[in-house]
């Protein structure tokens, strides 16, 4: 079946950094892009960041641009976030997602910055 599982997350200071990663199984990782999404009481659902199959195109909402980079491991079925510089308002809950029809989520990770 197929699964996303998120990790990474957790308590960081304002202008700490933290990684997240999402291990993908029961799709091709390969076939399609990948997207973080969050979603927090105070700021809703947000794309956050995205990329393609072939690496040719990354997405950044102008929220974490130039602080938030995605990324991929391709043999270990994994995609990363690496978030610096974070602010309070990332906190979020954190979720890793296939884009495209069938849309798969995960569980999500917290991310908490105070």
């Amino acid at each position: 079946h197929v699964q996303l599982v998120e990790s990474g997350g957790g308590l960081e200071q304002p202008g700490g950094s933290l990684r997240l990663s999402c291990v993908v199984s029961g799709f091709d990782f390969s076939a399609g892009g990948m997207s973080w999404i969050r979603q927090a009481p105070g700021k809703g659902l947000e794309r956050v960041s995205g990329d393609s199959a072939g690496g040719d195109y990354t997405y950044y909402s102008d929220s974490v641009k130039g602080r938030f980079t995605i990324s991929r491991d391709i043999a270990k079925n994994t995609l990363f976030l690496q978030m610096n510089s974070l602010k309070t308002d990332d906190t979020a809950m954190y979720y890793c997602a296939k884009d495209r029809v069938p849309l798969y989520w995960g569980r999500g990770t917290q991310v908490t910055v105070s």
